[in-house]
């Protein structure tokens, strides 16, 4: 399991660089053909650059919680907290990608909380279960047990306490969420990165030219 999530790291760190060189480069097309032409740079920096924009939005759209949650340790202190339930979608349980299947064998159910703990600040994570536990699929509100010295260790319980499945239905979204607050969304961290690639690149052709 921990190959396959290094692999999957790797994986994903090749194609962010990937998609930073490309939008670099398209923007740098379309600036330079803009200021310094010639036009064809323009008009092939244009679209493309159009394009890259319309990726990073959905990247936000996809990695609103991308914190995924990793199992108990065992023997390790458990606590049970409320969880506000924010989206609940099938995806393929080795890539993380959306499916249309929720049946098929290949996915699980990805399922989008804000956890909110005794004694600590709300933190929004992705937990994973190859069922619709506790019926959250149509539910807005659940229980998750959780490490309470790591808290990033959630599972979702099949049958937590009916105390805390009533004290989850009265809780209310909290107005701070860890790990969301200050953190620039995906898309724009990618944007800003290309940005920058791309004033690198015309640094270096205007040198160079």
């Amino acid at each position: 399991m921990n190959r396959q999530l290094s692999s999957l790291r790797r994986y994903f760190t090749a194609l962010g660089l990937l998609s930073v060189a490309a939008a670099g480069l398209a923007f740098t097309a379309l600036v330079y053909g803009a200021v310094f032409g010639p036009r064809w740079l323009l008009m092939t920096g244009l679209p493309t650059s159009v394009l890259a924009l319309v990726v990073f939005g959905k990247v936000d759209e996809s990695s609103q919680s991308d914190v995924a949650a990793r199992g108990l340790r065992s023997g390790g202190p458990r606590a049970f907290a409320p969880a506000v339930v924010h989206r609940v979608r099938a995806v393929n349980k080795e890539t993380g990608r959306p499916m249309t299947d929720g049946r098929s064998l290949d996915s699980v159910f990805a399922f989008d909380l804000t956890v909110v703990p005794e004694g600590l600040p709300a933190y929004r994570v992705q937990v994973r279960h190859p069922l619709d536990v506790q019926g959250l699929l149509q539910r807005t509100r659940g229980v998750v047990e959780y490490d309470p010295e790591q808290p990033w260790r959630v599972v979702i319980p099949d049958n937590p306490p009916r105390e805390w499945l009533a004290r989850a239905n009265g809780v209310t979204p909290p107005a701070v969420v860890k790990g969301e607050v200050g953190r620039a969304p995906a898309g724009l961290r990618i944007f800003a990165a290309s940005a920058v690639f791309a004033a690198v690149l015309l640094v270096l052709v205007r040198v160079l030219a």
